[in-house]
Parts: C-alpha cells; structure tokens; sequence
C-alpha cells in the first residue's frame, strides 16, 4: 500500500474519519514529545468527531488530554519486562474489542511489540511512529527497533528517517509517510512574547539591551557543537569582529563536561564575551532575544530547537546532518532569496564563523524579511496543525484502501 499520494486531511474535512474509535497508545501522559504528540492528534481527531481514546500509564497531562477531547484508557503500556509485554498482548486484545477501535496507533517500541501481537489477533490497524534516532545501530538494536517498521503505517519524523527506514527495512518502503515534529506556533510567537520576558532572559545573561547575541540552546556534549562555537567565536574575534555576545544555555550530558568547557573558553581567551548558563527556562523569551542561534549538531534530535528558533524569527544555523539540516532552508537548495538561516558542516568552525559573521551583518530589512520566511516556513511545514494533518491523512489512508 502506497500512501505518497494521500492528500492532507484538514481538521474541517471529517470525510473518513468521522465516527471511528482511533486507539492512541504511549508508556505515559507525564511529560515530553511523545505525550504531547499524543495529546495534539487526540485533540484533532474529537475536532473531526472521531473518537480519541488514549492508552497509556496515566501522569499528569491525563487531565489536559481529557479536556482536549481525548479518552484516557488506564494500560500498563510503559511494561518492559518480557513476561509482563506477553501478558499485555491479550490485555490490549481486549481492550480494543471492548472499545470497538478501528485503528491502533502506537508510539514507543516496547508497546509496539504488544500493539504487533494484539492487532493481529483482532485484525485492527496499526501505525506506528518510528524517530529517526532508531533507524541504525547494532544488530541486536535494528531487530528491536524493527517493530516500528511492521505497521500498516509506518510515520517516520523526517525525510531522512523515511530514507533510513526503507534502507534498513525495505519491506516497508511503501508503508511510509512522514510527519515532522511540530512546534505550538500560537507560543513560539513573536506576538506572545512580551518585552518584560525578554527583558529577563537579557538580565540574567548579563547582556546590554544593544548587545547582539549568539545563543546556543543545547545540552552540553561533543555532539552538540559547544567546542566549535568557542574556536568559531575566536576566529571571529582574530578578525576584528567585536561586540556579540556568546550565550551557551543547558545543562551537562554528564558530570564534568561543564568545567570542560568553561576551561576551553579561558583558553581561547573569551571569557568577557562568552558565559555558560543552566537551561532556558523561558525559551521562546531567549530565541526572541538572540540575535542568531547557533545548532551545529551533529547528533538526531537537534531539530527542535531549529524549528522553534524560526518560528520566533531568530536566523538559524544548524549541522548538515539528518532531520537538522531538513528544517532550515538554504542554498544551494533553494534561492538565496528563500533562505530561512544557514547549513554547515558540524565539524567546521571556520564555516560556522562565516555563517555567525553573515547572521550577524544582517540589516534590518534583510533580517526581517528573513524573519518572516522562517516563520513562514514553520507554519507551512511544522506547526501542530500539520502535523495533525499529516497524521490523519494516514489514518484516513487505511480507510480509504479499506483497511478501517
């Protein structure tokens, strides 16, 4: 079943999923993207009139999934334990005859292995999502993952993920559809955003109110490019470019690499331009207030920030690596006059500086005409509405091949 050409199902359009029971299943309700995605599709779903029933472990978002439409379905669905994973093959089993659901949708890879083996006994449905961040490893690790691939629908989270799918499991090459992580454009806004919270985030960075700022938005790790921003910020400075200031926000992705890093930047001799802070408690305050945000990396998962620093408006610069590299628009693919932020090599400090020297030489109509392609960008390709719509055009898929 090829579903490359199924139209995007818009929240108006209830044709083919009005009246069907769509059985959301995720370990938890506590937090994170997964939860959040869950929530944002059931809340689509009861806009269309279907019916969103969520199983899941419960947490605290049980009561804002509730009043978004959804069902909350108490399920043991975050078990690993093998024998516990067994048992939950016929508990699920259960559960989606009771409730009648016409498609399971499942979102994490223990509980895919149980959704595998309960709707087959059932013959319901399934989809699964499959992040790109599981496509690869070892070989013990790819057959794990490879229950992500045996759904009726496979939702990969990139271009990049889609191709590293089909690679590793070419059964499902014609399974496949993407739906991108999504950011809430109605609070990475520019307009939600008032002076004060900028204003605050600048405080506490210690930065004047007509300093430039280069924020990097990362946990601290050799994947995350902190060590090719400081020799990047040295470079800049044996060129004479004086007055940004360098923002390095997260935490440690282990004990030490902290003091590591605020070594290195003594070395290179910036501490009067360039500090280390604990994360951003007010992000879309801090992407308001920097000048560009630096991305480098070089690991899956870096795309967020990206997404979320172009939905505020800040020119962006990510690593040519995987999903990261999809969600900004640059030459040589598109027109210098498309551009939304810069693509360097992760490993390139030189060409990290040249794009922070370009960012930064910006002026005011270029950076806001920029500004608003980004955000034109995001809303066109990865605001929660389309990601919605993406994930329902694939469950309006299996009912319009007959399959719901």
């Amino acid at each position: 079943m090829s579903i490359a050409s199924v139209l995007p199902f818009k929240d108006g359009d209830a044709q083919g999923l009005a009246g069907a029971t769509i059985l959301q299943v995720v370990p938890d309700l506590q937090g994170g993207p997964l939860a959040r995605a869950t929530i944002d599709v059931a809340a689509a779903l009861s806009r269309v009139g279907a019916n969103a029933l969520v199983a899941s472990r419960g947490g605290r978002l049980v009561s804002e999934l509730q009043a978004k439409g959804g069902v909350f379905v108490p399920f043991p669905a975050d078990a690993k334990n093998p024998l516990s994973m067994l048992l939950n093959i016929g508990r699920l089993a259960r559960l989606i005859k009771s409730e009648g659901a016409d498609l399971v949708h499942v979102r994490s890879r223990a509980a895919a292995w149980v959704a595998f083996g309960a709707t087959r006994l059932t013959k319901t449905p399934l989809v699964t999502s499959f992040p790109g961040r599981y496509a690869g490893g070892n070989a013990l690790e790819v057959r794990y993952n490879s229950i992500l691939a045996r759904g009726d629908v496979v939702l990969a989270d990139s271009a990049e993920a889609a191709k590293l799918i089909a690679e590793l499991y070419p059964a499902a090459a014609n399974k496949i559809a993407v739906a991108r992580r999504g950011v809430d454009c109605k609070v990475f806004s520019p307009a939600a955003v008032s002076p004060a919270r900028v204003q605050a985030v600048r405080r506490e960075w210690k930065v004047e109110a007509h300093e430039p700022v280069v924020l990097m938005a990362a946990t601290i790790s050799a994947a995350c490019g902190q060590k090719a921003l400081i020799e990047a910020a040295r470079i800049l400075r044996a060129q004479g470019l004086a007055g940004p200031k360098f923002i390095l926000a997260g935490g440690e992705a282990r004990r030490g690499l902290g003091v590591e890093i605020d070594r290195a930047i003594a070395q290179a001799e910036l501490q009067d331009v360039m500090r280390r802070t604990g994360r951003c408690a007010d992000l879309p305050a801090a992407l308001l207030a920097a000048s560009v945000l630096a991305a480098p990396v070089n690991q899956p998962g870096g795309e967020a920030v990206a997404i979320e620093a172009q939905a505020m408006g800040a020119p962006a610069i990510v690593g040519n690596f995987g999903a990261v590299a999809e969600t900004i628009l640059a030459p040589p693919e598109v027109e210098e006059t498309q551009r939304t932020g810069w693509v360097v090599s992760p490993g390139d400090p030189a060409a990290l500086a040249a794009a922070l020297k370009a960012a930064l030489s910006l002026g005011a109509t270029a950076r806001d005409r920029l500004a608003l392609r980004a955000r034109e960008n995001v809303e066109r390709r990865f605001s929660l509405e389309q990601v919605c719509a993406d994930t329902l055009a694939a469950y309006r898929s299996l009912r319009l091949n007959g399959e719901l």
